[in-house]
């Protein structure tokens, strides 16, 4: 702190956060996640038992780490990212309220795109399945319900993905679901579809808001999600057809709120209890967390709502903002307007305009030091700093119901294309209307808490060291 000090004043520091930009722009081997077995990165030593390690999806940390050429852009990631909102607003529109039937033959009609809804699921974790367990590496997403994986045979289609493709014909455990059973039945509040028959079995169908999809057997097989936490009988997707761009992950392991959904189905042990921390960049590592266990006396709950149109999204009461310490004047109303939720999936978090606007007018004042860059994509107030080695930001805080105070760290207030292109990480919605969304760039080195059991959110700072 006494190198800051020489920057500003002691009054602008408690406004501010001194940002050195060789830290904020590090890509490198830094590792910010609890500690791993160097024998098998994929499979940490962490200090809870219920807990398996989170890494960046296209960061060397992971297993799908591809050749540069084969990462999206930071633009790419932010018209991805734009996509799944949509694609969340989509789902709650007034127009939706209908199912789609969907079975083995009609997949094969489905337009199929790039899926870029499901690539902005950044974070991935590694889980087994089957008997004898087959290590997959799925995007875990608070947004979706139904956990799914690709299959053999892919009798249509089968993206390309980093693990062997699960072979449920080679597992001892593996089990069709009936399609006359009620648990068939329930697929239509996890997906949105009505599910369909294939001889006897269930069909499940989901597609997303880009068009991509996933088609395939709802089965139910052995789940390990660590050594010692294994589940029998876990209800899940086994995907015979299935496109889109998934970022080479085998799947998605679904952490809503519906009764499909692996924290619904491991309640009996959980309690529908998970934690996470989000690594500050794409080389370092965090954590996803079940169970009551590591959760620290630090952390301060708010009070989850819900959704009406989906009540699987994780609502949360957005209160007011604060930018260098100043609380904006922004009517209560503005927020509880459109509603808003957390979600893990979406990069950038989306606020109505209204407050969008005051935060970025404010905002703009504090940085008004430091010379504009071009927009990037959606973000509009960008700087161009290459000619600093530190910068003050402003300090941003969240303040949601209850009266929690939820400061964000300096890589939760910006986001860093380049040292040239450095910036504001938020967007506005088109109305005030939109619901806003609490995104993962906010999340990063946070431990965030899901009590679903209790119906809380809690939040502590410094959650991934």
């Amino acid at each position: 702190m006494g190198a800051c000090a020489t920057i500003v004043s002691p009054a602008l520091l408690s406004a501010c956060l001194v940002v050195f930009l060789p830290c904020l722009l590090f890509q490198g081997g830094l590792r910010l996640g609890r500690k791993s077995n160097r024998g098998d990165p994929y499979h940490p030593t962490l200090d809870n038992k219920s807990s398996i390690q989170v890494v960046h999806k296209h960061g060397p940390c992971s297993q799908l780490h591809q050749d540069k050429a084969n990462i999206p852009t930071h633009a790419e990631i932010l018209l991805q990212d734009e996509a799944r909102v949509k694609s969340i607003r989509s789902k709650l529109a007034k127009n939706l309220g209908r199912s789609t039937n969907l079975d083995q033959s009609d997949a094969t009609n489905l337009p199929a795109k790039k899926g870029s809804v499901v690539s902005t699921d950044n974070y991935v974790v590694t889980v087994g399945l089957g008997t004898p367990k087959k290590d997959l590496t799925l995007a875990f997403d608070t947004g979706s319900d139904i956990t799914w994986t690709q299959c053999q045979p892919c009798a249509i289609s089968c993206y390309k993905q980093q693990d062997e493709i699960f072979a449920p014909s080679l597992s001892s455990t593996y089990s069709n679901i009936s399609c006359t059973s009620t648990t068939c039945s329930s697929l239509t509040s996890a997906t949105g579809n009505t599910p369909g028959c294939s001889s006897t079995a269930c069909v499940y169908g989901i597609q997303y808001g880009d068009s991509s999809f996933s088609v395939g057997f709802f089965a139910k097989e052995k789940l390990s999600l660590t050594p010692t936490d294994v589940f029998d009988d876990f209800l899940f997707g086994c995907g015979q057809n299935n496109q889109g761009l998934f970022g080479r992950a085998a799947g998605l392991l679904g952490l809503g709120r519906d009764k499909l959904s692996l924290t619904s189905q491991t309640a009996f042990k959980y309690k529908k209890l998970f934690s996470y921390c989000l690594p500050s960049s794409s080389s370092s590592t965090g954590y996803l967390s079940f169970g009551y266990s590591g959760i620290p006396k630090s952390v301060r709950f708010t009070t989850l709502s819900t959704v009406s149109k989906r009540p699987s999204l994780y609502g949360i009461n957005i209160i007011s903002i604060s930018v260098g310490g100043k609380r904006l004047s922004i009517s209560a109303s503005v927020f509880t307007s459109g509603g808003a939720i957390i979600d893990s999936g979406t990069v950038i978090s989306r606020l109505p305009p209204t407050a969008y606007s005051a935060l970025r007018s404010e905002f703009r004042k504090l940085m008004s030091q430091y010379p504009m860059a071009q927009p990037l994509s959606i973000l509009d107030t960008c700087y161009d700093l290459t000619k600093y080695s530190s910068v003050d930001v402003p300090k941003i805080s969240f303040y949601f119901g209850g009266g929690i105070e939820v400061p964000l760290s300096p890589k939760g207030i910006l986001y860093a294309s380049s040292i040239s292109q450095v910036c504001l990480a938020f967007a506005g919605n088109g109305d005030n209307t939109d619901i806003g969304i609490f995104g993962n760039t906010q999340q990063k080195t946070l431990q965030v808490v899901y009590n679903g059991a209790g119906g809380k959110l809690g939040f502590a700072t410094g959650g991934c060291t």
